[in-house]
């Protein structure tokens, strides 16, 4: 963990190589863009992996996360992590398809201050879910939608009403953050 009430706790890593954990210095230019600190609200981190992008933001003041993932492992490290964490109450944590799993989140007509997406970069495909999140309006007006992706992936500038405000690449990592239009939060 980098910052917040768990600052300093190494997470486990997902076993194997199917899964792609987002490097510290990755999420640290993340948080630094989205908060770096959040005041409540609701998080979603889909492709969860290990869980650290949904940690980290438990970790600086996110209310609640929901997790999802299809890889059995890595539903498993999450759910370990959340408890080295100790936020057991504060965490769901599902084994599904992404866009199966937004359709379930749809149902309960929730809104996210915080969305993480971070798919295998083999197996994207990004604006399908981002523009699921702007019909069921998922994003509160003041969120943030964060997508990791290949640094060779260029995704719209406008989604409906979600708007692009960032984009950067690390290496082989693209990064692609999208608010409600007119969102002045950010730090620019």
């Amino acid at each position: 963990m980098i910052s917040g009430i768990c600052k300093g706790r190494p997470l486990k890593a997902v076993p194997g190589s199917q899964t792609r954990p987002t490097t510290d210095k990755v999420k640290e230019t993340i948080f630094n863009m989205i908060g770096p600190y959040f005041s409540g609200g609701i998080g979603l981190d889909l492709f969860a992996g290990s869980g650290g992008l949904g940690i980290e933001a438990l970790s600086r003041g996110i209310d609640r996360m929901i997790f999802v993932d299809k890889n059995r492992k890595a539903v498993q490290t999450v759910k370990q992590n959340i408890q080295l964490c100790q936020f057991q109450d504060r965490s769901e944590v599902f084994c599904n398809e992404a866009i199966r799993a937004l359709k379930a989140i749809m149902k309960r007509e929730l809104c996210f201050e915080v969305i993480f997406f971070d798919p295998p970069y083999d197996k994207q495909h990004l604006e399908t879910l981002l523009q699921m999140v702007d019909e069921a309006q998922l994003l509160s007006a003041t969120g943030f939608l964060v997508c990791e992706h290949k640094e060779t992936l260029i995704l719209p500038r406008v989604i409906g009403t979600l708007e692009q405000i960032k984009n950067h690449t690390f290496g082989m990592t693209g990064l692609t953050i999208y608010t409600k239009e007119k969102n002045e939060g950010i730090n620019k």
